[in-house]
């Protein structure tokens, strides 16, 4: 399986979206509402980085930080800070130090994206108060004084550093997490982000692994774009995914043989020989019957508006013995099970809930031909019970969704829609110790 794997890999190298999300401007307000940068700033300051030789600098508070989208480029970094500066013994006085830098997200060779800055600028008043007035009033120094009184050279630089964190973040998103202990799913950015006043959009690839391998996906037949936003959604993060997502992860774990099944059956050899007179033949001590599931073509997902089903197409071989197992027959079984999608923490939960549709038909026999209405009368309770349940097994720890660390999704909706699934919600900063 490896080898076949391995030579096929390179004849799906097409590379083309399958999810992805926008992160609206409430989302963006809330990432930098939960952001480190004020308090980096105010700790930087307080080091004294800011400062040259002649100045002490007493006090650092940041009066004001904005984050905005702008159009077709990035974000812009907006950053006002009061410094308490005692440039003589007995003297303190206050100046605002203003920053604006332009920054904008890359792919690196690497292939994760990265937040670098465009463009800096910094200027420098001073705000003097009187008692006369409560409200402070700005008095702007000539850029000869406020150099003498702070050395601007190196904010810009400071600016850059404080995207360190953003940054390792952002290279999170690439991680492979686990589905089963043998297959991974990863979600790979295509380029870099859209920029526009609905948000920010990312799109996405999902590459599944089997066995440490990546493994070709079935082809999508329709091209998927990220739909376009709402225009004031009132959600932090929308995230979406196409119907071909969902059939890629049910072929990855067919692949992974996670979906090979053993089922028990209240059958027995004796029982069927009542029904199939050719069985008594075959085994002349009465023996457990087993059916063993698996697919004879893969998975597949439907979607609809409100609604979503999953096809799949099994041959079921029904046999008796052990340790070894004896076929005597074996039945083709299409079924049909909706399927229930919801969110925890960020991970997808997905279950087969419920047979609408189920059809059995011989494909091939040891004990001579049997008629479907009896092949549904011997096989078709356990069949509908037992499939869908051990499925619910392998998908019970869900499937991690695109994120980032330190993130967890919250107040979630999940609106299916013909050929794509859509998830607003709000993002959630999880506290980590230190």
């Amino acid at each position: 399986l490896s080898i076949l794997l391995s030579l096929l890999v390179p004849a799906h190298a097409t590379r083309s979206p399958d999810c992805g999300g926008i992160l609206t401007p409430s989302g963006l307000n809330y990432c930098k509402s939960r952001s480190r940068i004020s308090h980096a700033v105010s700790r930087e300051g307080r080091q004294q980085h800011l400062s040259d030789r002649r100045n002490q600098i007493n006090s650092v508070k940041v009066a004001e930080l904005s984050l905005t989208l702008i159009p077709d480029t990035g974000l812009r970094l907006s950053i006002d800070v009061d410094l308490g500066i005692t440039p003589a013994p007995s003297t303190t006085k206050v100046m605002r130090l203003s920053i604006l830098s332009d920054l904008h997200v890359e792919m690196n060779p690497e292939g994760n994206l990265e937040m670098v800055t465009s463009a800096c600028k910094t200027s420098m008043e001073e705000m003097q108060s009187t008692e006369e007035i409560e409200r402070s009033t700005l008095h702007k120094s000539s850029s000869s004084d406020a150099d003498k009184e702070i050395n601007v050279d190196k904010i810009c630089l400071e600016v850059s550093k404080l995207l360190l964190l953003p940054n390792e973040q952002l290279m999170s998103l690439t991680a492979q997490f686990p589905i089963t202990p043998s297959c991974q799913v990863q979600y790979l950015p295509l380029a870099a982000p859209m920029f526009s006043e609905q948000g920010i959009t990312i799109s996405l690839q999902t590459t599944f692994q089997v066995v440490g391998m990546a493994i070709p996906l079935p082809v999508s037949p329709v091209p998927f774009n990220m739909p376009e936003p709402a225009s004031s959604s009132p959600s932090h993060l929308t995230l979406a995914f196409s119907e071909h997502f969902y059939t890629s992860l049910f072929f990855a774990l067919e692949m992974a043989g996670a979906f090979n099944m053993t089922i028990p059956s209240p059958l027995t050899t004796a029982t069927m020989a009542q029904k199939i007179t050719q069985m008594g033949s075959l085994f002349q001590e009465d023996l457990p019957v087993v059916l063993q599931a698996v697919f004879r073509s893969s998975p597949r997902v439907v979607l609809e508006e409100g609604k979503a089903a999953l096809k799949l197409f099994l041959t079921v071989h029904v046999g008796a013995g052990a340790p070894a197992f004896q076929t005597f027959l074996s039945v083709n079984v299409d079924m049909t099970a909706g399927l229930l999608l919801s969110i925890a923490d960020t991970r997808m939960m997905i279950s087969a809930a419920g047979i609408e549709e189920i059809e059995l038909s011989l494909a091939a026999s040891d004990v001579g031909p049997v008629p479907a209405t009896l092949l549904e009368e011997l096989f078709l309770p356990t069949i509908r019970e037992e499939v869908p349940a051990q499925m619910n097994v392998v998908l019970s720890e869900g499937v991690f969704l695109p994120h980032i660390y330190s993130f967890t999704y919250t107040d979630v909706n999940i609106v299916i829609h013909k050929d794509y699934v859509l998830v607003p919600c709000n993002l959630k900063l999880e506290a980590r110790p230190g």
